[in-house]
């Protein structure tokens, strides 16, 4: 064989294997950990499948959803970032959320939807005996009146927190509400809400929306999306539902005497559900006795002497407290936070003022 036949052989077979070391080197190597992760997603999709048949949910729309749904990892680190609550984390002072929540700009915006939507705010508490402004203050909070109600898709995200695990009862139940959702009928714009599963303008969870929205105008469907009034008479439910009593105060702000013993007055109840959050408040006494200590309203005014309320000192000794009645804790069903239910009630009295 000729030197020249052997070249012409040699040469082409060593352009080749560099142009596939080349290759090699230049296209990305598929991700194991992200082929692993959505194949063990799609094996957790079809044990929720199970369990939605179970429950009543067609397969029909089961094989129209599931397939559809990627692991979002977006949502799981944005869960991952909230503050879990531990019990050695330091608490930070209510003051500077009160100034991003309760500012003039929500306040304004808030007394102008107040004034729009009053006829039908003041129909729906005569029905309810939830306070118009009470309703405009969940809005308010929830979804800057209807701005901010997200742009995920509920499914996914709900899917992609229950596959995470670490609150999978949760994130897993909701899944499944969210299909009986699709199930029976809710548009596919109802399904997008924020990263957690909530959605409309009161940001229900689905389970949520399937127990407790309610059609206020009369059309045959709860739509929390597009119309105000069912929103609004969905969120007065929701209180009623968590036991709002009606022509109560959920609580206003008030002086301690720095004489008063902290001690005495200390909870010793455990409770169940967020116990972080009401380990905070004090005992349960009347109106009556907090006089008696030596409490006094910032505004000058008191409820009726038989109210039972507890003390909440948000920012410590020295500074504004609170006394709470039994119509705050149905605004902590609502939000489990401390902060987020003086907001919602500090907000609900700025709208009414």
């Amino acid at each position: 064989m000729s030197v020249t036949l052997v070249k012409w052989l040699v040469l082409p077979l060593a352009a080749s294997m560099l142009t596939q070391a080349s290759m090699a080197q230049t296209s990305p190597m598929p991700d194991q950990g992200a082929i692993a992760l959505e194949s063990g997603f799609r094996v957790y999709l079809n044990q929720v499948r199970q369990r939605a048949l179970r429950e009543g949910v067609s397969a029909a729309t089961l094989d129209k959803v599931l397939p559809s749904l990627s692991y979002n990892d977006r949502v799981v680190r944005l869960d991952r970032s909230q503050p879990e609550g531990a019990a050695d984390a330091p608490i930070p002072n209510f003051a500077p959320y009160k100034a991003r929540h309760v500012d003039a700009s929500r306040i304004s915006r808030g007394r102008v939807k107040y004034a729009e939507l009053r006829p039908m705010l003041k129909r729906i508490e005569d029905q309810t005996g939830v306070p118009e402004e009470m309703m405009i203050a969940i809005y308010g909070h929830e979804t800057n009146y209807g701005s901010v109600t997200g742009n995920y898709n509920a499914p996914e995200a709900l899917a992609s927190l229950a596959y995470e695990g670490r609150r999978r009862a949760l994130f897993e139940a909701e899944l499944v509400a969210v299909l009986k959702m699709i199930d029976r009928g809710v548009p596919q714009y109802a399904i997008t809400g924020s990263w957690a599963g909530a959605l409309g303008k009161p940001q229900f969870l689905p389970s949520v929306y399937l127990r407790l929205a309610r059609d206020g105008d009369g059309d045959g469907y709860a739509d929390i999306w597009r119309s105000e009034i069912d929103a609004m008479t969905s969120i007065a439910n929701y209180f009623v539902n968590a036991g709002w009593r009606r022509g109560e105060e959920w609580g206003f702000a008030v002086n301690v005497p720095s004489s008063l013993s902290r001690q005495s007055i200390r909870s010793r109840i455990n409770a169940p559900r967020c116990p972080r959050v009401f380990a905070r408040h004090s005992q349960w006494k009347t109106i009556a006795e907090w006089r008696q200590l030596g409490i006094t309203p910032q505004r000058g005014f008191w409820p009726k002497d038989s109210m039972m309320a507890t003390l909440l000192e948000p920012d410590g000794i020295g500074n504004t407290a609170y006394l709470l009645g039994g119509n705050y804790r149905v605004i902590l069903d609502y939000n489990c936070s401390n902060f987020y239910a003086l907001s919602v009630g500090l907000l609900a009295d700025e709208v009414r003022n």
